[in-house]
């Protein structure tokens, strides 16, 4: 491959690689070396994840969404939003759009840099599953899957969390094998408001906001404690995002995330970038 355009963008703390790739001249061989390459920090460009965007028969566009390990992610609720702000920049789709992913069709609204996404509906809470330690100890979480699947373990305090570590325990814990889950840590501030931070799977470490935990923490918030829409959820870097939402049925419906969706540069990235 020769050098490849591409944008960097961040949505709340989470840092994307985005790729217009709608005329399919990537070499699709060496794709899983170009995304785990250039993901890595310090080393080359630097990412939490890699999306293409590729011609789609049913929406605006379809993307294809890679973590930093080359593997492929069902949803990202960060991603989503840079992405569909990206299409509405380079005149791909309008302020109104949706877009094809592996769980089906997302539609977005983009208000300046602002984008307000519609979420796939979500599984049923699980609440206070326990799982086994080594130690002995137990950890206590609710599950639920917001596109991908998260756990939720509520602390007195995020800040005093060894995230990383209590984190990668949890993610791959025999509860949630073979796939894994992702992992928020998270505790009230105030009425409508928590405080989260994520262990996400595919990154293997702490990111600096996460759009699906953070709906995931947002709804298990709703449930647990019978908040209303919308729950703000403040992240690790200190964005804001907003969890909106219905109660239809006892189930919750209609969930969108809206937040900030940053263009940060537009640039060639070399081969190097991504050699071994």
């Amino acid at each position: 491959m020769d050098g490849i355009f591409f944008y960097k963008m961040s949505g709340s703390g989470n840092d994307f690689i985005i790729v217009d790739n709608r005329n399919k001249t990537l070499d699709e061989p060496r794709l899983p070396q170009l995304v785990t390459g250039a993901c890595r920090r310090r080393l080359s460009v630097g990412a939490d994840g890699f999306i293409l965007v590729e011609p789609s028969d049913r929406a605006d566009f379809k993307w294809r969404f890679f973590n930093p390990d080359g593997s492929r992610a069902e949803m990202c609720g960060n991603g989503a939003r840079c992405v569909s702000r990206f299409a509405f920049l380079l005149g791909i789709a309008g302020p109104r759009l949706c877009f094809e992913t592996d769980v089906g069709v997302v539609s977005a609204e983009i208000i300046e840099d602002q984008v307000k996404i519609k979420m796939t509906d979500p599984s049923a809470i699980q609440l206070n599953r326990r799982l086994p330690r080594r130690s002995g100890a137990e950890i206590t979480c609710d599950v639920i899957n917001t596109g991908v699947p998260h756990a939720v373990v509520q602390v007195p305090d995020v800040e005093a969390v060894d995230v990383p570590a209590l984190g990668r325990e949890i993610r791959y814990h025999d509860l949630f094998a073979p796939a894994g889950t992702n992992v928020n840590f998270t505790c009230p501030a105030g009425d409508g408001v928590v405080f989260n931070r994520t262990y996400e799977r595919g990154v293997e470490d702490e990111t600096l906001a996460c759009g699906t935990g953070s709906a995931a923490v947002a709804l298990v918030a709703a449930h647990t404690r019978g908040w209303p829409s919308p729950i703000q959820v403040h992240t690790r870097s200190g964005a804001v995002l907003k969890v909106h939402f219905d109660v239809r049925d006892g189930r919750f419906a209609d969930v969108h995330l809206e937040g900030d969706a940053r263009l940060v540069y537009r640039a060639e990235m070399h081969p190097e970038a991504w050699r071994t």
